[in-house]
């Protein structure tokens, strides 16, 4: 079957899924096979949960009466399927990516333009070569804008990413110390994620800029059509203010007050309200938008726990990150405890970027300092080392933190808010 005909089937269909457990009648399931587990044997049973059709790339499970349907691969006619329908589009789509902060700006960019335009966005991590094709193809008539998330760790990943989603708009919130192992270095980040810039230029598409980042401006000094900010004289002009722990913007006289903590989320709030000014969005809608928003995905995330402020960032973490979240934690009124777990998929720059944390950590003059994971623990030799976050809640069993402030921040892996229930 072709892609051209399979759409037809695709457009009777409720939603495109991977997840067995989650098909629901007029699904479409995409049974993908692994190292350790074909999917395609649960193709039937998917027919029988009511799914209008299943892909799967095991011929012995074709079933054509079934509407089980055999393919090469899976992932390819996803990809095709994926690309076929955006082609269908005609709507704008803002590709997004970045070292840090691109999940939060993507969340906050949907909660502004939703002010004024029905919003299809990337949900939760689904950023990758599988997960923005699920997400283009979760698109429906009623939607008006899109923003997809696109996650990469390693060269060429983007430019792949772009083929598929193909934006409009582009923007990259910034450049970090993030998969450098994947991309071989700082300066393979760089090229990396301006796979984005390269797309949006070729195709003279618009790219949202951010001129106070000397890369970003750099990149696009050579572009015929952008939106910037960051600048005086830029397009858009905000100014950064605080309030206790959350950080806020200025614009025309105007107030914003978020309840994300950290002046590296500025940035961030930035790239909203100018995608909200550049869509029509009433400032004032942007400004509800803004303040409204509450992170509650382990990013930026604050918690009040028995008098004491809990700063959850357990999501990800690279030196860059790390070292933000630090600098931003020092602030707070109050005694400090920092527990920190290691950064994963650093290469032969790992123990180098621990070291220069716990450094800084160490001059900074942190209460009370905790690490967890082997990166850390072969290096820590002045403070509270613990190889896994197991470790750590046994011993937090037995002894209670007393710093009125505890900042919480590892990359994934370490599961680190596990800890919390314990604090």
């Amino acid at each position: 079957m072709t892609i051209e005909q399979f759409y037809q089937i695709f457009l009777k269909a409720n939603k495109v899924t991977i997840d067995s457990r989650k098909i629901e009648k007029n699904d479409i399931f995409f049974a993908f096979s692994g190292d350790n587990f074909d999917a395609a044997t649960l193709a039937e049973k998917a027919v029988d949960q009511g799914a209008i059709a299943v892909i799967v790339e095991n011929k012995d499970f074709e079933n054509s009466d079934k509407n089980i349907l055999y393919v090469s691969s899976t992932l390819k006619f996803l990809q095709e399927l994926a690309i076929y329908h955006r082609n269908q589009l005609n709507i704008p789509i803002i590709g997004l990516t970045g070292s840090n902060g691109k999940t939060t700006t993507k969340e906050l960019i949907h909660a502004v333009l939703s002010q004024k335009y029905k919003v299809q966005y990337t949900f939760g991590n689904l950023n990758n070569h599988i997960g923005v094709p699920l997400t283009l193809l979760s698109i429906k008539p009623e939607h008006k804008i899109a923003v997809i998330e696109m996650g990469a760790n390693h060269q060429k990943e983007i430019e792949l990413l772009c083929r598929i989603a193909k934006p409009n708009f582009g923007y990259i919130t910034n450049f970090g110390k993030a998969h450098l192992e994947g991309f071989g270095g700082f300066e393979g980040v760089i090229r990396g994620k301006s796979e984005l810039y390269d797309y949006l230029k070729n195709k003279k598409q618009t790219v949202l800029v951010n001129e106070s980042d000397p890369i970003q401006y750099e990149k696009t000094q050579d572009y015929q059509s952008k939106i910037t900010f960051g600048k005086s004289d830029s397009d858009y002009y905000f100014e950064p203010f605080s309030k206790e722990h959350f950080v806020g913007l200025k614009f025309q006289n105007e107030n914003v007050l978020s309840k994300l903590t950290g002046e590296y989320n500025f940035t961030n709030l930035c790239a909203a309200a100018s995608f909200g000014l550049h869509f029509g969005v009433s400032f004032d809608k942007i400004k509800s938008a803004l303040a409204s928003y509450t992170p509650t995905n382990m990013r930026s995330q604050i918690i009040k726990k028995d008098n004491k402020t809990l700063v959850l960032d357990t999501y990800n973490a690279n030196p860059s990150s790390m070292f933000a979240s630090l600098h931003n934690f020092i602030t707070f009124e109050g005694s400090k405890t920092i527990i920190i777990g290691d950064m994963l998929e650093l290469g032969d720059e790992s123990i180098k970027e621990h070291e220069n944390i716990l450094t800084l950590a160490q001059d900074l003059g942190f209460d009370e300092i905790i690490t967890v994971g082997k990166q850390f623990r072969n290096i820590n030799l002045n403070s509270k080392a613990f190889e896994s976050t197991e470790e750590l809640t046994q011993y937090l069993k037995e002894n209670k933190i007393q710093s009125d402030n505890i900042l919480f921040k590892a990359s994934r892996g370490i599961s680190l808010e596990k800890a919390i229930d314990f604090i």
